[in-house]
Formats: C-alpha cells, sequence, structure tokens
C-alpha cells in the first residue's frame, strides 16, 4: 500500500509570513494551501479589462468598487484570494477599510476567467469558499469557449447555477440590478 504524503495546511497569518509571500505577486491561500500561479495570457486579461470597464461603469452609477488582481480578498482563515475581478455595493465598502492591504470580507460579485493553472481551484475550492462565505454573485468565465457560467447565492447560503451564457447571449446580474451583454465582454 503507498502511503500519501500529509498534506499540511495554514493559516492566514503564517501565509503572510511566508517568505514566498513577500516574493510573488501571483499568489494565494487556498483552502489552507499555497498556490503560486503563472502569468496569464493576453486573451485572459483583455477579458479582464472588459469586465473591469464594466463595472467601472456601475461604479460611477451606483457607488460601489471594482477591484482586480492582484487585490487580495480574505475571506476566512484559511482562504485568501486575488480573484480576477471582484465588484463591492456602496453598502458593503466597510471591508475595504479594515485593513489597507487587502479587503477583508465578502464581495459582492466576483468573478474568475479561467486559465488551465487555475480552472480547477475556480471550479472546485474557490467555488466552495465563495458559496460558504456568502458571495451574492459567482461569474465564472471560459475564454477558450466564450461562455460565462452565473452562479447566484439562494436563502438557503448555497449556490444556484443561473444558467450559462454564450458569446451572443444576454443575462441578468442580480447584484448589479441590469442585464450583462456576453459580447461586450467576449469582443476582443
Amino acid at each position: 500500500m503507498v502511503q500519501q504524503p500529509i498534506q499540511t495546511r495554514i493559516t492566514a497569518n503564517e501565509y503572510y509570513a511566508l517568505p514566498a509571500y513577500q516574493e510573488h505577486d501571483l499568489i494565494q491561500l487556498i483552502a489552507g494551501e499555497v498556490v503560486i500561479g503563472m502569468p496569464p495570457i493576453l486573451k485572459h486579461q483583455t477579458i479582464i479589462k472588459k469586465i473591469l470597464a464594466l463595472l467601472l461603469q456601475f461604479e460611477a452609477s451606483q457607488g460601489g468598487v471594482a477591484f482586480v488582481a492582484p487585490t487580495e480578498v480574505r475571506l476566512d482563515d484559511s482562504n485568501v484570494f486575488e480573484p480576477d475581478v471582484l465588484y463591492i455595493k456602496p453598502d458593503n465598502l466597510a471591508i475595504t477599510q479594515q485593513d489597507e492591504k487587502r479587503i477583508v470580507g465578502v464581495p459582492d460579485l466576483v468573478v474568475e476567467v479561467l486559465s488551465p493553472g487555475t480552472a480547477k481551484y475556480d471550479r472546485q475550492e474557490k467555488y466552495q469558499a465563495y458559496e460558504a462565505n456568502g458571495v451574492s454573485e459567482y461569474w465564472i468565465v471560459d475564454p477558450l469557449h466564450e461562455t460565462i457560467e452565473v452562479w447566484t447565492l439562494n436563502e438557503d447560503g448555497h449556490f444556484d447555477r443561473q444558467g450559462a451564457y454564450a458569446r451572443a447571449d444576454t443575462f441578468p446580474s442580480r447584484t448589479l440590478g441590469e442585464d450583462i451583454s456576453a459580447e461586450s465582454i467576449f469582443n476582443v
């Protein structure tokens, strides 16, 4: 019988003390494990830019604030992420004022753009952490297939799959209170 090595999980405070934390921009604590990422491809970054431009319009008209990676979000003691894009509504801005280095708390909308090295985390561990911590709306954007999966938190604290939307689709965003054109995101 082959024994698997025991995986040691660490806390957020232990994570902040690691030399690797000081040396890398693309580093996250996911379910207590340190994950160092690779720089994304240009299409990934272009999609992020389009989503940020969209959210900046909401920021200007509705208040709130939008951020992009490498903005840290400390959800809990085991999960410190750098979501690709996030939006915080005006009534939730206190989470940006607890720590000058990072957001401490739960954003209203989180967007992760899939990369080969991050897709597993975005669909599994991060999905579970966003759901468990109460993120209202979670978009998983697939640049290869040009789809956007939208997940919304229900009253029981679990994500419901609102739908998967292709380039030609328009979908409602409960958090933003408007319909979003997928074309505007994938028109790179």
